[in-house]
């Protein structure tokens, strides 16, 4: 089979979507992302990525802190609102029934099945983005979202996003076990040694 360079626009499929909360211009403001992982193991750091020209930006800089909101594949909707709307136009903070941990500008929502709270502790300037590592203060979350304690990806049912055709996805089927299934082909590995 023959590869192709289809371009310089490409993205990794699928993306997570959460719903970014902070405060801007002294009230919640939330927005609709994709651009965000885990960057750290001990402390949990996690960084997003946002349009520096956006409200969310604006108020993550002033304020410190943010929020990631899990949504269910059942807010695809109302995630789709928060990417749709301004937070310097209008008040998007009316959408959700919202509650607050440990951090006062990190808004949580509590229509999502896992939300976390996070404090700045690095930024990077990008040409177009700011990218805002912060870390975990807490995640908030419900039992019945929770297997063996842990969120379980089958009960959350997370939305996916897939990019440049700008579509939304439901999680599929579980396939496998990370560092686990490919233990039998270790053997398979020649050492330089």
């Amino acid at each position: 089979m023959t590869k192709i360079n289809i371009g310089d626009n490409a993205f990794i499929l699928p993306e997570p979507l959460g719903i970014v909360g902070t405060h801007y211009e002294g009230r919640p403001n939330f927005m609709a992302l994709a651009w965000m992982t885990r960057v750290n193991y001990q402390p949990c750091l996690m960084a997003i990525a946002v349009n520096k020209n956006h409200a969310t930006s604006l108020g993550i800089a002033e304020t410190g802190e943010y929020s990631i909101n899990i949504p269910h594949e059942g807010m695809h909707r109302e995630t789709d609102v928060m990417g749709l709307l301004s937070g310097k136009q209008v008040d998007k903070s009316t959408f959700f029934d919202i509650h607050y941990g440990e951090l006062e500008n990190a808004p949580l929502i509590k229509e999502c099945p896992l939300s976390m709270e996070f404090k700045v502790v690095k930024t990077v300037e990008m040409d177009t983005n700011t990218i805002f590592i912060g870390e975990l203060r807490g995640a908030w979350t419900e039992e019945r979202f929770l297997t063996d304690g842990f969120p379980d990806i089958e009960k959350v049912k997370p939305i996916m996003l897939s990019m440049p055709d700008n579509h939304y996805w439901a999680v599929g089927r579980k396939i496998g076990r990370a560092w686990h299934d490919g233990k039998e082909l270790k053997d398979r590995v020649k050492t330089g040694r």
